[in-house]
Protein backbone atom coordinates (compact mmCIF):
# COMPACT_ATOMS: atom_id res chain seq x y z
CA UNK A 1 0.00 0.00 0.00
CA UNK A 2 1.10 3.83 -0.64
CA UNK A 3 -0.08 6.50 1.54
CA UNK A 4 0.15 10.15 1.02
CA UNK A 5 -0.68 12.49 3.82
CA UNK A 6 -1.19 16.37 2.22
CA UNK A 7 -1.01 19.45 4.53
CA UNK A 8 -3.22 22.01 3.13
CA UNK A 9 -2.68 25.65 3.29
CA UNK A 10 -3.90 28.40 0.92
CA UNK A 11 -1.60 29.23 -1.24
CA UNK A 12 0.64 25.59 -1.42
CA UNK A 13 0.28 22.19 0.26
CA UNK A 14 2.66 19.84 1.57
CA UNK A 15 3.17 15.97 0.62
CA UNK A 16 4.41 13.35 2.38
CA UNK A 17 4.45 9.65 0.59
CA UNK A 18 5.47 5.95 2.13
CA UNK A 19 4.71 2.61 2.19
CA UNK A 20 3.21 0.01 4.11
CA UNK A 21 6.73 -0.86 5.29
CA UNK A 22 7.74 2.52 6.47
CA UNK A 23 10.06 3.14 3.62
CA UNK A 24 9.82 6.56 2.61
CA UNK A 25 8.98 7.01 -1.14
CA UNK A 26 8.90 10.83 -1.17
CA UNK A 27 10.11 12.82 1.24
CA UNK A 28 8.36 15.77 1.91
CA UNK A 29 7.67 18.12 -1.13
CA UNK A 30 5.42 21.28 -1.70
CA UNK A 31 3.31 21.42 -4.61
CA UNK A 32 1.55 24.87 -5.77
CA UNK A 33 -2.55 25.29 -5.02
CA UNK A 34 -2.95 25.28 -8.78
CA UNK A 35 -3.57 23.01 -11.79
CA UNK A 36 0.34 22.22 -11.72
CA UNK A 37 0.29 20.86 -8.95
CA UNK A 38 -1.98 18.98 -8.80
CA UNK A 39 -1.01 17.53 -11.75
CA UNK A 40 2.63 16.67 -9.96
CA UNK A 41 1.09 15.25 -7.14
CA UNK A 42 -0.62 12.51 -9.05
CA UNK A 43 2.11 12.00 -11.50
CA UNK A 44 4.33 10.86 -8.53
CA UNK A 45 1.42 8.53 -7.26
CA UNK A 46 1.33 7.05 -11.00
CA UNK A 47 4.75 6.56 -10.70
CA UNK A 48 4.81 5.02 -7.51
CA UNK A 49 1.63 2.70 -8.47
CA UNK A 50 -0.38 1.61 -11.76
CA UNK A 51 -2.80 0.20 -8.90
CA UNK A 52 -4.74 3.19 -7.64
CA UNK A 53 -6.65 1.08 -5.49
CA UNK A 54 -3.20 0.46 -3.11
CA UNK A 55 -3.17 3.95 -2.85
CA UNK A 56 -4.70 5.99 0.16
CA UNK A 57 -4.56 10.19 0.74
CA UNK A 58 -5.39 11.51 3.79
CA UNK A 59 -5.77 15.43 4.41
CA UNK A 60 -7.08 17.41 7.10
CA UNK A 61 -10.47 19.55 7.34
CA UNK A 62 -9.34 22.59 6.18
CA UNK A 63 -12.67 24.40 5.53
CA UNK A 64 -12.58 25.77 1.88
CA UNK A 65 -9.48 25.75 1.37
CA UNK A 66 -9.24 21.71 0.93
CA UNK A 67 -12.28 21.68 -1.30
CA UNK A 68 -10.22 21.89 -4.67
CA UNK A 69 -8.01 19.62 -3.93
CA UNK A 70 -10.46 17.03 -2.34
CA UNK A 71 -12.72 16.95 -5.80
CA UNK A 72 -9.33 17.04 -7.94
CA UNK A 73 -8.15 13.37 -5.80
CA UNK A 74 -11.76 12.10 -5.88
CA UNK A 75 -12.06 12.47 -9.77
CA UNK A 76 -8.96 10.55 -10.19
CA UNK A 77 -10.48 7.89 -8.58
CA UNK A 78 -7.86 8.08 -5.15
CA UNK A 79 -9.41 6.79 -1.63
CA UNK A 80 -9.15 10.15 0.00
CA UNK A 81 -9.68 10.38 3.85
CA UNK A 82 -10.57 13.96 5.55
CA UNK A 83 -8.94 14.05 8.68
CA UNK A 84 -10.11 16.41 12.00
CA UNK A 85 -7.12 18.89 12.58
CA UNK A 86 -7.87 18.17 16.39
CA UNK A 87 -7.50 14.03 15.57
CA UNK A 88 -3.91 15.30 13.81
CA UNK A 89 -2.66 17.03 16.99
CA UNK A 90 -3.27 14.62 19.54
CA UNK A 91 -1.95 11.60 17.04
CA UNK A 92 1.68 14.18 16.24
CA UNK A 93 1.39 14.40 20.18
CA UNK A 94 1.29 11.00 20.88
CA UNK A 95 4.70 9.94 18.76
CA UNK A 96 7.05 11.91 20.36
CA UNK A 97 7.62 14.67 23.38
CA UNK A 98 9.05 17.16 21.33
CA UNK A 99 6.61 20.35 20.78
CA UNK A 100 7.33 20.25 16.79
CA UNK A 101 4.56 21.75 14.12
CA UNK A 102 5.24 22.45 10.86
CA UNK A 103 3.31 21.77 7.94
CA UNK A 104 6.28 18.99 6.69
CA UNK A 105 5.70 17.16 9.99
CA UNK A 106 1.93 17.47 9.51
CA UNK A 107 1.66 15.77 6.25
CA UNK A 108 3.99 12.94 7.71
CA UNK A 109 1.50 13.04 10.40
CA UNK A 110 -0.85 12.28 8.53
CA UNK A 111 0.89 9.59 6.55
CA UNK A 112 1.66 8.13 9.32
CA UNK A 113 -2.38 8.20 10.60
CA UNK A 114 -3.42 6.71 7.57
CA UNK A 115 -0.99 3.84 7.97
CA UNK A 116 -1.77 2.99 11.32
CA UNK A 117 -5.89 2.52 10.45
CA UNK A 118 -6.82 4.68 13.38
CA UNK A 119 -10.20 3.88 12.39
CA UNK A 120 -10.77 6.19 9.51
CA UNK A 121 -13.47 6.29 6.71
CA UNK A 122 -12.79 7.35 3.48
CA UNK A 123 -14.56 10.60 1.90
CA UNK A 124 -18.17 9.37 0.20
CA UNK A 125 -20.99 10.37 -1.59
CA UNK A 126 -22.41 10.94 1.61
CA UNK A 127 -20.14 12.98 2.65
CA UNK A 128 -20.34 15.10 -0.50
CA UNK A 129 -23.97 15.41 0.85
CA UNK A 130 -23.04 16.36 4.03
CA UNK A 131 -20.40 19.07 2.38
CA UNK A 132 -23.34 20.76 0.66
CA UNK A 133 -25.81 20.69 3.83
CA UNK A 134 -23.20 22.34 5.82
CA UNK A 135 -22.61 25.00 3.27
CA UNK A 136 -26.46 25.69 2.94
CA UNK A 137 -28.01 26.10 6.03
CA UNK A 138 -24.58 27.67 7.18
CA UNK A 139 -25.46 30.33 4.46
CA UNK A 140 -29.04 30.00 5.59
CA UNK A 141 -28.52 30.98 8.77
CA UNK A 142 -26.49 33.98 8.13
CA UNK A 143 -29.51 35.10 6.21
CA UNK A 144 -31.93 34.43 8.77
CA UNK A 145 -29.59 36.44 11.03
CA UNK A 146 -29.58 39.54 8.72
CA UNK A 147 -33.27 39.35 8.03
CA UNK A 148 -33.84 39.70 11.93
CA UNK A 149 -31.62 42.39 12.35
CA UNK A 150 -33.61 44.21 9.67
CA UNK A 151 -36.77 43.42 11.55
CA UNK A 152 -35.33 44.97 14.50
CA UNK A 153 -34.70 48.32 12.14
CA UNK A 154 -38.33 48.02 11.33
CA UNK A 155 -39.41 48.09 14.67
CA UNK A 156 -37.22 51.18 15.54
CA UNK A 157 -38.21 53.25 12.58
CA UNK A 158 -42.47 52.53 13.28
CA UNK A 159 -41.55 53.68 16.73
CA UNK A 160 -40.45 56.94 15.11
CA UNK A 161 -43.05 57.14 12.23
CA UNK A 162 -46.11 55.76 14.01
CA UNK A 163 -45.83 54.24 17.49
CA UNK A 164 -49.61 53.84 17.83
CA UNK A 165 -49.37 50.90 14.64
CA UNK A 166 -47.84 48.47 16.92
CA UNK A 167 -50.65 48.07 19.53
CA UNK A 168 -53.35 48.15 16.71
CA UNK A 169 -51.77 44.63 15.08
CA UNK A 170 -50.74 41.13 16.19
CA UNK A 171 -47.15 42.02 14.64
CA UNK A 172 -45.49 44.32 12.89
CA UNK A 173 -43.94 41.69 10.87
CA UNK A 174 -46.70 40.58 8.55
CA UNK A 175 -47.32 40.98 5.30
CA UNK A 176 -50.05 43.38 5.39
CA UNK A 177 -48.32 45.80 7.70
CA UNK A 178 -45.01 45.35 5.50
CA UNK A 179 -47.64 46.41 2.37
CA UNK A 180 -48.76 49.15 4.44
CA UNK A 181 -45.70 51.05 5.62
CA UNK A 182 -43.97 50.27 1.89
CA UNK A 183 -46.71 52.41 0.08
CA UNK A 184 -47.46 54.91 3.35
CA UNK A 185 -44.17 54.87 5.75
CA UNK A 186 -45.21 57.66 8.10
CA UNK A 187 -48.59 58.42 10.62
CA UNK A 188 -48.89 61.54 8.38
CA UNK A 189 -48.61 59.19 4.72
CA UNK A 190 -51.42 57.07 6.27
CA UNK A 191 -53.42 60.18 7.52
CA UNK A 192 -53.81 61.46 4.02
CA UNK A 193 -54.14 58.49 2.40
CA UNK A 194 -57.24 58.23 0.35
CA UNK A 195 -59.36 55.59 2.30
CA UNK A 196 -60.40 53.46 -0.80
CA UNK A 197 -56.98 52.59 -1.47
CA UNK A 198 -55.73 51.71 1.48
CA UNK A 199 -58.74 49.46 2.30
CA UNK A 200 -58.03 48.11 -1.33
CA UNK A 201 -54.16 47.64 -0.12
CA UNK A 202 -55.14 45.71 3.00
CA UNK A 203 -57.91 43.48 1.67
CA UNK A 204 -55.47 42.32 -0.79
CA UNK A 205 -52.13 42.01 1.19
CA UNK A 206 -54.18 40.23 4.02
CA UNK A 207 -56.22 38.03 1.21
CA UNK A 208 -59.30 39.31 3.13
CA UNK A 209 -58.32 39.26 6.76
CA UNK A 210 -58.08 43.07 7.19
CA UNK A 211 -60.82 45.34 5.03
CA UNK A 212 -62.64 49.34 5.58
CA UNK A 213 -62.58 48.60 9.41
CA UNK A 214 -59.03 48.56 9.75
CA UNK A 215 -58.56 51.27 7.30
CA UNK A 216 -60.78 53.21 8.81
CA UNK A 217 -58.76 52.82 12.37
CA UNK A 218 -55.63 53.16 10.90
CA UNK A 219 -55.78 56.26 9.48
CA UNK A 220 -57.89 57.46 12.87
CA UNK A 221 -54.89 56.36 14.76
CA UNK A 222 -52.60 58.09 12.16
CA UNK A 223 -54.60 61.60 12.66
CA UNK A 224 -53.70 61.79 16.48
CA UNK A 225 -50.18 60.25 16.12
CA UNK A 226 -47.29 61.75 17.62
CA UNK A 227 -45.20 60.00 15.32
CA UNK A 228 -42.43 62.70 13.60
CA UNK A 229 -42.97 62.82 9.73
CA UNK A 230 -39.35 62.33 8.74
CA UNK A 231 -38.50 61.66 4.92
CA UNK A 232 -35.30 60.12 5.62
CA UNK A 233 -36.63 57.70 8.21
CA UNK A 234 -39.50 57.06 5.76
CA UNK A 235 -37.14 56.32 3.02
CA UNK A 236 -35.14 54.15 5.14
CA UNK A 237 -37.84 52.06 6.45
CA UNK A 238 -39.10 51.43 2.80
CA UNK A 239 -35.60 50.37 1.76
CA UNK A 240 -35.35 47.47 5.10
CA UNK A 241 -38.91 46.30 4.23
CA UNK A 242 -37.99 45.99 0.23
CA UNK A 243 -34.38 43.78 1.45
CA UNK A 244 -36.18 41.89 3.82
CA UNK A 245 -38.74 40.78 1.02
CA UNK A 246 -35.37 40.20 -1.08
CA UNK A 247 -33.73 37.88 1.81
CA UNK A 248 -37.17 36.12 2.53
CA UNK A 249 -37.14 34.95 -1.48
CA UNK A 250 -33.26 34.11 -0.79
CA UNK A 251 -34.25 31.90 1.96
CA UNK A 252 -37.13 29.91 0.21
CA UNK A 253 -34.34 29.09 -2.37
CA UNK A 254 -32.02 27.95 -0.41
CA UNK A 255 -34.83 25.93 1.71
CA UNK A 256 -35.68 24.13 -1.49
CA UNK A 257 -31.95 23.16 -2.16
CA UNK A 258 -31.94 21.96 1.30
CA UNK A 259 -34.98 19.99 0.31
CA UNK A 260 -34.01 18.64 -2.86
CA UNK A 261 -30.93 17.03 -1.20
CA UNK A 262 -32.47 15.71 1.66
CA UNK A 263 -34.75 13.67 -0.59
CA UNK A 264 -31.82 12.50 -2.70
CA UNK A 265 -29.97 11.07 0.58
CA UNK A 266 -33.29 9.68 1.98
CA UNK A 267 -32.01 9.72 5.50
CA UNK A 268 -33.94 8.09 7.96
CA UNK A 269 -33.72 11.22 10.68
CA UNK A 270 -37.10 12.64 8.92
CA UNK A 271 -39.15 9.70 10.59
CA UNK A 272 -38.10 11.02 13.40
CA UNK A 273 -41.18 12.56 15.12
CA UNK A 274 -40.39 16.62 15.58
CA UNK A 275 -37.47 16.73 12.94
CA UNK A 276 -38.20 18.76 9.75
CA UNK A 277 -36.48 18.91 6.78
CA UNK A 278 -34.81 21.84 8.19
CA UNK A 279 -33.29 20.28 11.26
CA UNK A 280 -32.76 17.49 10.30
CA UNK A 281 -30.29 19.16 7.35
CA UNK A 282 -28.68 20.85 10.48
CA UNK A 283 -27.75 17.82 12.30
CA UNK A 284 -26.91 15.71 9.02
CA UNK A 285 -24.70 19.13 8.01
CA UNK A 286 -22.87 18.86 11.45
CA UNK A 287 -22.33 15.76 12.24
CA UNK A 288 -21.76 14.28 8.90
CA UNK A 289 -21.76 10.91 7.95
CA UNK A 290 -22.91 8.94 10.80
CA UNK A 291 -21.57 5.71 9.55
CA UNK A 292 -17.93 7.15 10.59
CA UNK A 293 -19.26 6.54 14.23
CA UNK A 294 -19.17 3.35 15.70
CA UNK A 295 -21.38 3.93 18.96
CA UNK A 296 -23.36 6.82 20.36
CA UNK A 297 -20.77 7.59 22.55
CA UNK A 298 -18.43 8.52 19.97
CA UNK A 299 -21.10 11.04 18.45
CA UNK A 300 -21.64 12.60 21.78
CA UNK A 301 -17.84 12.67 21.77
CA UNK A 302 -17.61 14.39 18.64
CA UNK A 303 -20.40 17.26 19.76
CA UNK A 304 -18.06 18.03 22.96
CA UNK A 305 -21.52 16.70 25.13
CA UNK A 306 -20.00 13.67 26.84
CA UNK A 307 -18.49 14.24 30.75
CA UNK A 308 -14.84 13.97 30.60
CA UNK A 309 -13.54 11.37 32.84
CA UNK A 310 -11.06 11.08 35.81
CA UNK A 311 -9.56 8.38 37.72
CA UNK A 312 -6.36 7.77 38.96
CA UNK A 313 -5.97 5.21 42.32
CA UNK A 314 -8.20 6.22 45.19
CA UNK A 315 -8.85 9.57 43.27
CA UNK A 316 -12.51 9.59 41.22
CA UNK A 317 -13.68 12.74 40.01
CA UNK A 318 -17.02 12.89 40.53
CA UNK A 319 -18.00 16.59 39.17
CA UNK A 320 -16.66 15.94 35.52
CA UNK A 321 -17.01 18.97 33.06
CA UNK A 322 -17.99 18.29 29.98
CA UNK A 323 -15.23 17.44 27.11
CA UNK A 324 -15.88 20.35 25.07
Amino acid sequence: MIYVGIDVAKDKHDCFITNSDGEIVFKSFTIPNNRIGFDTLFQRIEFISDDLSKVKVGLEATGHYSYNLLGFLLDKGLPTYVINPLHTNLYRKSLSLRKTKTDKVDSRTIASMIMSDVNLKSYSDISYHNEELKSLTRYRFDKVKERAKLKGSVSRLVCILFPELEKLVPSLHMVSVYALLSEFPSASAIASAHLTRLSNLLVESSKGRYGKDTAVLFREAAKTSIGSPMPAKSLELKHTIKLIHELDAEIEKIEQEIRAIMDEIHSPILTIPGISYRMGAMILAEIGDFNRFDSPDKILAYAGMSPSTYQSGQLNNCYSHMEK
